[in-house]
C-alpha cells in the first residue's frame, strides 16, 4: 500500500486494552500525541471508553479520563486503525506451550493477518518480550511482502500496576534494523524520557529475557533459603534481616514467596529453549519456584491432619496489591491442597472469581489460613486462635511454618 500523505494518528496500539498496552497508550497521548487503540475485545473497549480502568493500575483512572477528555485518545474495533497510524505498537508476546517450548503461532499468524493494513513509511514497534530472533523474522515478512515499514523491538520493563509511572522514569531499549528506524524508535520514546538505550534488535531480546529470568533466579535463591531454614526449624526472615541490615553487597535479597505471573516463568523458559535446553540455572529456579506451594502443603501434612481440616487461602493474585491471578500459584496451591484437605476456601479483594468467598468467611471456616497473595489489606488482621502460614512475613511475625 502506498503511504498516505499524513496520518490521523500519531501511534496505533495494537491489543491497547491490557496491561501493557493500555498504561502506554495513556501515556502517550497525555504527552500529546494522538493515539488510537485497537483490540478486538468489546467489553475491554467498552470499559475504556467509559472512562474504568479494567485492571488494578496506580493513578490509571484519573490519567485515563484526562487522556479521553483531551480527545487524544481514541478506541477501535477495526484493524483499518492501523492504516491511518504513523507508527504501530504491536503488544504481543511469545508465550511457551505445554511442553515449554515457545509457540510463535500467535505473533506471526497476527502480523500476516493484519499486513493488509500496513502502509509504506510506518513504524512497527514490538514491544513484548519475544522469543530472540522473533523481530528478524518479522522484519523479513514485512520486507518480503513488498512494504518499506521500519521493524523496532523497544521492550517494556514496567512493574504491573505502576506503568505509567515508571513509563516516565526508566530508561527506554530501542532497537531496529536501520538507521532510520532506530532514529524513529528513539524519537518516538524520547517523549517520556532522554534516557535511552540503543541496541541491535536481538541484544534488546535478551536483554529483556535477562532482565526477567534474572529476577526469577533472584526468588528462587530466597526460596531455597527459605526451605532451608524452615527444615531446620529457623525462621528465614531473622536470618534474613541479619545478612541484609546495612549489609550493601546483600541488600537486593529478596524475601520467600510465590514468583509466578504471566511472564518471569515463561521468559525463564524462553531463554532455556534458546540455550539449547543448557540452561540448567533456570531449570533449576523453575523448579525451586514452582515447587513451593508442594512445599508448603508438604510441612502442613507433616504436622496436621489436613484430610479432616479445611484451609483458607487469602489472596489469589500472582502479586500483593494486584488484580492479576494470570499463572498465580495460589491456585497451584488449591489444586493441591483439595486433595489433600477436606475443604479448601479462597478469598481476595480483588481478583474476579466465583469461587471467592468473603474474607471474614474465609478466616472464621478455615481451620489454616494460609497467605497466597500479601495484598496490603491483610495487614492488620488479627487472627491468633489458628495457625497461619505467612512465608511472605506479610504479618512481620515470620515466616517459620510452625
Amino acid at each position: 500500500m502506498k503511504k498516505k500523505d499524513k496520518a490521523d494518528y500519531d501511534i496505533c496500539v495494537v491489543g491497547g486494552c491490557g496491561h501493557v498496552g493500555l498504561p502506554l497508550a495513556i501515556c502517550f497521548a497525555n504527552a500529546g500525541k494522538r493515539v488510537i487503540i485497537f483490540d478486538i475485545d468489546e467489553d475491554a473497549l467498552a470499559t475504556v471508553s467509559s472512562g474504568v480502568m479494567p485492571f488494578k493500575e496506580e493513578g490509571g483512572e484519573e490519567h485515563l479520563k484526562l487522556a479521553i477528555k483531551s480527545g487524544r485518545l481514541h478506541l477501535s474495533n477495526s484493524p483499518e486503525a492501523i492504516s491511518k497510524s504513523d507508527a504501530v505498537i504491536l503488544i504481543m508476546g511469545t508465550p511457551v506451550d505445554e511442553h515449554l517450548n515457545p509457540s510463535f503461532t500467535g505473533i506471526i499468524r497476527t502480523i500476516k493477518k493484519y499486513l493488509p493494513y500496513f502502509t509504506n513509511g510506518q513504524l512497527l514497534v514490538l514491544r513484548s518480550t519475544v522469543y530472540p530472533g522473533t523481530s528478524q523474522k518479522i522484519e523479513r515478512i514485512i520486507r518480503k511482502s513488498g512494504l518499506v515499514v521500519d521493524v523496532a523491538f523497544c521492550p517494556e520493563r514496567i512493574a504491573e500496576g505502576f506503568a505509567i509511572k515508571e513509563t516516565h522514569e526508566l530508561p527506554q531499549i530501542v532497537a531496529a534494523f536501520t538507521q532510520r528506524g532506530m532514529r524513529r524508535a528513539r524519537d518516538l520514546f524520547q517523549t517520556f524520557t532522554d534516557d535511552i538505550v540503543e541496541l541491535e534488535p536481538m541484544e534488546a531480546e535478551l536483554a529483556k529475557l535477562f532482565t526477567n529470568v534474572w529476577r526469577y533466579i533472584q526468588f528462587a535463591i530466597a526460596n531455597q533459603f527459605y526451605s532451608i531454614a524452615n527444615d531446620h526449624g529457623l525462621d528465614y526472615y531473622r536470618i534474613h534481616h541479619a545478612i541484609t541490615h546495612n549489609y550493601p553487597r546483600a541488600k537486593d535479597l529478596p524475601r520467600a514467596g510465590f514468583a509466578a505471573g504471566p511472564c518471569l516463568f515463561k521468559d525463564t523458559m524462553q531463554l532455556a529453549a534458546f540455550s539449547k535446553n543448557s540452561f540448567f540455572l533456570g531449570h533449576a529456579a523453575m523448579l525451586v519456584n514452582e515447587g513451593q506451594p508442594a512445599y508448603i502443603v508438604d510441612c502442613l501434612r507433616r504436622r496436621y491432619p489436613l484430610h479432616k481440616m479445611t484451609v483458607g487461602i487469602l489472596g489469589m493474585a500472582f502479586k500483593g496489591d494486584s488484580d492479576d491471578s494470570r499463572e498465580s500459584l495460589a491456585y497451584k496451591l488449591r489444586k493441591i491442597l483439595e486433595i489433600e484437605c477436606q475443604e479448601v476456601l479462597i478469598t481476595d479483594p480483588y481478583v474476579k472469581d466465583e469461587r471467592i468467598r468473603p474474607l471474614q468467611e474465609v478466616i472464621e471456616k478455615s481451620d489454616i489460613l494460609i497467605v497466597g497473595a500479601p495484598h496490603t489489606v491483610y495487614k492488620e488482621l488479627l487472627i491468633d486462635d489458628k495457625p497461619v502460614v505467612d512465608i511472605w512475613n506479610l504479618f512481620g511475625r515470620g515466616g517459620l511454618i510452625k
